[in-house]
Parts: C-alpha cells; sequence; structure tokens
C-alpha cells in the first residue's frame, strides 16, 4: 500500500491557509488508492461508471488492452481509473489489463512499449496503475523498479539515460524535470506523472528526486522569485503554468507580445498538485500565487487558455488538484462560492455518449480516442466522490 504524502500541511486545510476566500473541505480524510474497499457510494457517479464500464468491456482488446498500438499508457489510464472506482484487481476487466501491463515491464525496471519512444511516461503511469492494485503487495517488485527507473531517468547532475553525453547542474532550466522519453527535453506534463508516480511509491518531500523535481516545477511557472529567475518568469507574472522552461521556453497557449509565456489551466493545476506533493505549504507564496490563478480563472466549459484543447486532461488534474488541497468549494475571483465536485459530476453527465462513453471533438493529444478520454473520466470521478468517514 502507498503511503500518503508526507506534507506538514492537512489537506483539510490547505486551500483555506492559501486563499481567504476558500472553504474548508468537510472532511481532510485521504482517498485511499486501495479503493475496492474504501470507495464511497455516489449514485450519480455509480450510474455514470456502470455505462462506462460497459463500454469499456466492449473495446477492451483481447491482449487485455484498451487502444493497443498507442502502446502502455491509454490502458493503465483506464485502469487506474477502474480500480479508483471500486473495482477489484481480480475482476475479469481489471485483471486482464493488469496482465497485458505485466506483459509490457522490460528488464530495465521500465513498464512501456520499447518501439514508441514513450518510455518515462508509460512507466510513471504503469507504476501507479499497479500501485492502486496492489493491496496484497502482489506488485511490489514491479512497483519497486519501476521507481528506479524513473529516477534513472530524471535530468539532474547524475548521468541521465536520456542523454548519457550531456552534462547538467542546478542552473540549467532541465534539471529536476522528465520528458517523454523520446524526447529529450523535459516538461511538466511527464514532470508532473514522474511526481505522481514518485509520490504512489512512498517517496515524500524529503526524497533527492523530488527535491529536484520541485525546482524544475517552480521554473515552469510564472513567478519571478528565488526560485525562478528564467526569461519568461517576469515578462507574465499570473502565477500560472506553462509548459516547460526548457529549450528557450513553450507555451502550448503560445506567448505574449513582450515574449512571455502565457500560462493555462491544465498545466496550472498539474503544477500546483505537483508543488504539495514536494512538500510546499499553503502559505508559500508559489502555492498562493497558483491558487490566485485558479481562482481568476475557474471554468469547467473549457481548458482555460486552451479553450477545447486537452479539455479532459484538464478535467483529470482540476479534480486531483482540488482534492489534494481538501476543500469541498472554491470561491472564485468574483468571490461565487463553487462545489467545484458537484460542478465537476453534472458537466462529465452532460457530456457522457449515449454508449458510456466520452470524447473530445478536438482530437488534439489523442483526445478523439473515447478509451483515453474515458479514462481521464474515471479518474476525475474518482476524486469527486464523498470521503470516506
Amino acid at each position: 500500500m502507498h503511503a500518503r504524502p508526507h506534507c506538514s500541511v492537512s489537506r483539510r486545510g490547505f486551500l483555506a491557509a492559501a486563499t481567504a476566500a476558500t472553504t474548508i473541505s468537510a472532511s481532510g480524510l485521504l482517498h485511499l488508492n486501495t479503493l475496492s474497499a474504501a470507495v464511497v457510494a455516489d449514485p450519480k457517479i455509480d450510474a455514470m461508471v456502470s455505462k462506462a464500464v460497459e463500454y469499456l468491456a466492449q473495446r477492451q482488446s483481447p491482449n487485455g488492452a484498451f487502444t493497443p498500438q498507442a502502446g502502455v499508457g491509454i490502458t493503465a489510464l483506464v485502469t487506474t481509473g477502474l480500480l479508483r472506482n471500486g473495482r477489484s484487481p481480480d475482476d475479469p476487466l481489471v485483471a486482464r489489463s493488469l496482465k497485458f501491463l505485466e506483459g509490457s515491464v522490460q528488464r530495465d525496471g521500465g513498464i512501456y512499449a520499447p518501439k514508441l519512444g514513450y518510455r518515462n511516461y508509460e512507466t510513471c503511469i504503469g507504476l501507479t496503475c499497479f500501485v492502486a492494485a496492489n493491496a496484497d503487495k502482489r506488485y511490489d517488485k514491479i512497483i519497486r523498479n519501476a521507481e528506479k527507473y524513473i529516477k534513472a531517468t530524471q535530468w539532474t547532475e547524475a548521468q541521465n539515460e536520456n542523454d548519457p553525453a550531456r552534462e547538467i547542474n542546478k542552473s540549467d532550466p532541465f534539471y529536476g524535470g522528465a520528458g517523454y522519453g523520446k524526447n529529450k527535453r523535459p516538461d511538466l506534463s511527464n514532470t508532473a506523472f514522474m511526481v505522481d508516480a514518485l509520490k504512489e511509491a512512498g517517496n515524500g518531500p524529503d526524497d533527492e528526486a523530488m527535491k529536484k523535481a520541485l525546482v524544475f516545477v517552480s521554473r515552469c511557472q510564472n513567478l519571478e522569485s528565488e526560485y525562478n529567475n528564467t526569461p519568461a518568469a517576469a515578462k507574465n507574472p499570473d502565477g500560472g503554468f506553462y509548459y516547460t522552461p526548457a529549450n528557450g521556453g513553450e507555451s502550448d497557449a503560445g506567448k505574449l507580445p513582450n515574449g512571455g509565456l502565457r500560462s493555462y489551466a491544465s498545466m496550472t493545476y498539474s503544477g500546483l498538485k505537483s508543488m504539495i506533493y514536494c512538500g510546499l505549504k499553503a502559505d508559500d507564496p508559489r502555492v498562493k500565487a497558483a491558487t490566485k490563478w485558479i481562482q481568476e480563472n475557474y471554468n469547467l466549459k473549457t481548458n482555460p487558455g486552451l479553450g477545447p484543447d486537452g479539455l479532459y486532461y484538464y478535467y483529470h488534474v482540476f479534480a486531483k488538484a482540488l482534492d489534494t488541497m481538501g476543500s469541498d468549494t472554491l470561491t472564485d475571483a468574483k468571490g461565487m462560492k463553487h462545489f467545484w465536485r458537484k460542478e465537476l459530476v453534472a458537466e462529465l453527465a452532460s457530456r457522457q455518449l449515449p454508449n458510456g462513453s466520452w470524447a473530445n471533438p478536438k482530437s488534439r493529444w489523442l483526445e478523439g480516442d473515447p478509451n483515453l478520454v474515458t479514462g481521464y473520466v474515471l479518474l476525475a470521478l474518482s476524486y469527486c466522490r464523498p470521503a470516506a468517514k
């Protein structure tokens, strides 16, 4: 079973401490990842999940994979979503997928399809899935070996497996980050998946890999500080996050006329969540700035900053980040209180297709694939469930 986050600030008080404009959670209890025993029933969520499971049962390949041509990632996301919504590792649908993922474990400890080049990304998501299925410790060895693999692919002073010839130090924009595997430069999305995986494997803020990840994540924020003196930091000081500071900086939301990198929601929630997992307290200026950004850009119709692109990825990280912060409500910059769980469940219910799946008409980042998008939604819904009493 994975360790809980080693944060010194409780989830219950985190968001209230980050901003006085939010309401404290009704419960500070952590959602356990062994959810086959700990899932709390919610009729509306359960009905949505039931329809999704019927759809997925028809889409699973004979070898247990979902969208096998895309490698390991989609199968791992879907399976984690099923587990987090109460399905047992021994449920036939889940067991077939876990068997497929076991077959993707490589000799170096990674969990990936060798020909696709997404080794770090797939291993991080695979590790997280195996942790969710590991209540009886059946996957301990796989998890430990995958953890070692992930740490070996992080950009640090040590020889990096992505580019053994390149030497870097803490001042390098690559430092502490992680990429897909085929792309040498790191980015916030993959670094956030890495932080998630390391946290699930039991690593807290005192772990060296988590400390180094925090260096990279801080440099992805539009906030000039002692932690971020990258060229873009002062050009758009709104507290949000962008894709990467590497190679001069990049944002999928584009640039401002002055060369600043535009912030967008999916990266801001990913960055905020990662900072919390890496040990930042609610009163840290980085957390306060990010919290202010999400208050000013609260929206469940679009991925703020990107519109419909990456919408379901956004729903997933939105729910996970706010659940991590521990509040049932978020008050936006206009003073409107949002019961974000209720609002997100309603939005997702309105978007569920008659066959039980979800899909994004905007297919950027594979979101035209209903298997992937349904996996994102299952994960998002798992963070919308009532806390265990």
